[in-house]
């Protein structure tokens, strides 16, 4: 795509929520979420067409209020789940939910053009509410990777709510619970469902700490404190490697672990100038990782070293040296990227 002209897509409000529609096998399409105090807020589904480097889209209201964190369901492209603010009684809640497209939404979909503003969005189905007053504000919401689309885990304040969702989805109740005890005020800020192990493991981090739970026993099994210097962004499984999760955060690195030796990380990356909010493998070649940061880059590196296969087609063995990865082999700058925000970056799967 070197001699392509970039894909831009504009967003009319705010937005800091993206992911990938992993459920949809044909085409390449992505969700993303808007942010607005005094408008309806929105959901852009945004099909990417590879071969002819354009792009189509739809948009769904979410007029539940401005999203923060957005989730699809691995098994039905028609679901997905979000975490929003709203008002009640005089203050600003945070709150999880389970949304179904209109069955229809996709006879919409059309390329980008000025008349697209004219175009009446449909609204999405509420399906069912994950929210337990018990335990606080929703962050985010996680999908079981490998699942049927029929468990999810929310993480709220510092605790991580395992749902079993029923009735297509229309009904959820907690299975169990996991807790993050200690001094001051904790809060989970990002968590990973882990692929590996039956899907029984789940990453959390807190503050500048990352920490590995038995979702059969929930109980903690390992701890990397200090893991960042700063606040702990992001985290994601090597989709080979069982063992190797990786992190970044406000302290500009990029770090991968192997979770059976925390002492030290495995490595780290330096490339970026300001905080890494998103890390990302690729779910076919784990020795690309794409990251994304508000130093208004997207960097993809080669990881060779400590993939799957170290001694990959990407790379040449005689190019590297022992231990050696390659340099970052691709950075986009902020005209790529799908938000409007200057203070975020997000990245989808790839």
């Amino acid at each position: 795509m070197e001699d392509d002209a970039p894909v831009i897509y504009g967003l009319e409000f705010q937005a800091r929520a993206l992911t990938a529609q992993t459920a949809e096998t044909d085409a390449i399409r992505f969700l993303v979420g808007t942010q607005s105090l005094k408008f309806d807020n929105q959901i852009h589904i945004i099909d990417f067409d590879d071969e002819n480097n354009i792009i189509n889209k739809n948009v769904l209201l979410h007029q539940a209020g401005e999203i923060w964190n957005i989730g699809a369901s691995p098994a039905d492209k028609a679901v997905l789940t979000t975490c929003y603010n709203k008002t009640c009684d005089s203050r600003v809640v945070s709150c999880a939910s389970v949304w179904r497209m209109p069955c229809d939404w996709e006879t919409g979909s059309s390329h980008e053009s000025p008349d697209d503003s004219a175009h009446n969005p449909q609204t999405l189905e509420l399906l069912c509410h994950l929210n337990d007053s018990a335990h606080g504000n929703a962050s985010s919401v996680l999908w079981e990777p490998m699942g049927d689309g029929k468990r999810v885990i929310s993480l709220v304040d510092n605790h991580a709510l395992l749902w079993d969702l029923q009735e297509s989805s229309t009904q959820a109740t907690v299975s169990s619970t996991v807790t993050l005890e200690g001094k001051g005020q904790l809060k989970f800020t990002v968590g990973k469902w882990s692929p590996h192990h039956n899907c029984s493991q789940l990453a959390t981090a807190n503050d500048t700490a990352i920490r590995g739970w038995d979702l059969r026993t929930m109980s903690q099994i390992y701890c990397i404190e200090n893991a960042h210097g700063q606040l702990v962004r992001d985290l994601d499984f090597n989709p080979n490697r069982q063992y190797y999760l990786a992190s970044c955060g406000d302290d500009c690195k990029v770090r991968f672990w192997d979770v059976r030796n925390v002492q030290e990380p495995v490595k780290s990356l330096e490339e970026h100038s300001h905080w890494v909010w998103s890390v990302r493998y690729n779910h076919s070649h784990d020795q690309l990782v794409l990251t994304a940061s508000s130093d208004s880059r997207l960097i993809l590196s080669n990881m060779v070293s400590i993939s799957s296969e170290p001694f990959g087609q990407l790379v040449d063995d005689e190019e590297l040296s022992d231990g050696e990865d390659a340099q970052p082999i691709l950075t986009w700058y902020r005209r790529v990227s799908f938000t409007t925000d200057t203070q975020s970056g997000g990245v989808g799967h790839f």
